[in-house]
């Protein structure tokens, strides 16, 4: 009898543990009827979404960011493919809240201002008259 104890412990204690498992409470699932509109609306949406994504890596500089980073541009267009609706969806909206540009007007204010302080600073020490109030 001690032999089967010793050898059944670990089975015994799972046991335990899945029957307390398969009776404790839970919530049952509930089901409803989907629209066929509402379906057809919601794939529409991801097929969109997809042709999106498609028309923006089909474009000439798009390949040569997807070449310079390692990419092979079909493989990409491939992956869009095998997206589902939702991942489309929220990768198109995204790139719409993007901005334009890039931020190039902050990214030129940055440069002038650190090119600025270079040279005030330059100045300050002597080598260099650029400004006339830096003395």
């Amino acid at each position: 009898m001690k032999l089967f104890r010793t050898r059944f412990k670990f089975l015994s204690a799972y046991l335990v543990i899945m029957m307390v498992v398969l009776t404790a409470p839970h919530q049952s699932v509930l089901a409803a009827m989907v629209d066929t509109e509402v379906t057809l609306a919601i794939t529409a949406d991801g097929q969109n979404a997809r042709n999106a994504i498609k028309t923006i890596l089909a474009r000439e500089d798009a390949q040569a960011v997807l070449k310079a980073q390692g990419i092979n541009p079909l493989e990409a267009m491939a992956r869009v493919d095998s997206l589902t609706d939702a991942e489309a969806q929220r990768i198109a909206d995204q790139i719409e809240e993007l901005p334009a540009g890039g931020g190039f007007f902050v990214t030129f204010l940055i440069v002038v201002g650190v090119i600025v302080l270079i040279l005030a600073i330059t100045d300050a020490m002597g080598y260099t008259n650029v400004f006339t109030f830096v003395r």
